[in-house]
């Protein structure tokens, strides 16, 4: 899918078939920006060559692809690393020579979620999973590749129309349950899709325009919360009874891959860049459930 409007930077947007990526896509086909979007079936980003022929001609690229399988990543770590890591060495390479600007989406995971303040931008990494060592490789590879032209940005708890989110999960299991127990000793920010398409949208715009400087964001909804807190919030703004969902401990629901406890990060950078920070997570989840409880 691509459109030939020529208003704008000239936009690829890689792992358009994702979440985020659908999303993106439709922000830039409603605003008129020319852009061309491919999935990961249509670009191995694991070719060096396919890569780089794909990114000549464009101003922007935005990478939404990933291996999003954190607990798989445990026991498939090579591989996670080769979609996160590897091919984002090659994307940035690819954009080196180009004269692209790479908008790069990582993760609140690269973190070991042990802090006791909003995490800032240029806080030590030390991720405690697989998935997040494998994000990290990539991150590295914006940052000693496109130093000047490079964008990282880390999300964390997205949630949006077109994939397996906390959201959706927790509003399909209140149809079959009556009580549902959801953890609340987990800390961060959820964030959706729309919100942070828009966010994207208006980063590389500033890209282009030279006024936004290369480096990492954070692209995650103002505020915070913990899982329980977004249920109930999710359970009240469809209708249902808050008191169904009822707040448990993180031990009683082991994963092979531990998750971080506190993923609350600082969004310092977009002052810097001239641009406003993200909606608060309460009126992203609104606006996200407003058709829903409209239906």
């Amino acid at each position: 899918m691509s459109s030939a409007a020529q208003n704008d930077a000239r936009w690829l947007v890689v792992g358009a078939g994702g979440m985020l990526g659908r999303d993106l896509t439709a922000l830039l086909a409603a605003e008129d920006v020319a852009y061309t979007a491919l999935t990961r079936a249509e670009l191995d980003l694991t070719d060096p060559e396919a890569v780089k022929a794909a990114v000549s001609g464009y101003d922007v690229v935005a990478n939404a692809a990933a291996w999003t399988d954190v607990d798989g990543a445990e026991e498939h770590e090579d591989a996670a690393s080769a979609i996160n890591g590897a091919a984002v060495r090659n994307l940035a390479a690819a954009c080196a020579d180009s004269g692209a600007r790479l908008l790069h989406l990582s993760t609140d995971y690269v973190f070991p979620g042990d802090a006791a303040r909003p995490i800032a931008e240029d806080a030590p990494t030390s991720p405690l999973n697989a998935y997040g060592r494998s994000k990290l490789i990539g991150e590295q590879a914006v940052r000693e590749l496109l130093p000047e032209s490079g964008y990282v940005v880390r999300t964390a708890w997205l949630y949006g129309r077109h994939g397996k989110n906390f959201v959706a999960t927790i509003l399909n299991a209140a149809e079959k349950r009556d009580f549902l127990d959801v953890v609340d000793d987990q800390q961060g920010q959820p964030t959706s899709t729309p919100a942070l398409a828009r966010q994207l949208l208006a980063l590389g715009r500033a890209a282009y325009a030279g006024t936004a400087p290369a480096g990492i964001y954070h692209g995650t909804c103002a505020g915070r919360t913990t899982w329980f807190g977004l249920a109930r919030a999710a359970f009240e703004l469809t209708g249902l009874d808050p008191e169904r969902v009822r707040p448990t401990t993180s031990d009683k629901f082991v994963r092979p891959a531990p998750r971080p406890a506190y993923s609350v990060l600082s969004h310092d950078g977009w002052a810097a860049a001239g641009l406003a920070p993200m909606p608060d997570w309460h009126d992203a989840l609104r606006e996200y459930l407003t058709p829903a409880t409209e239906a």
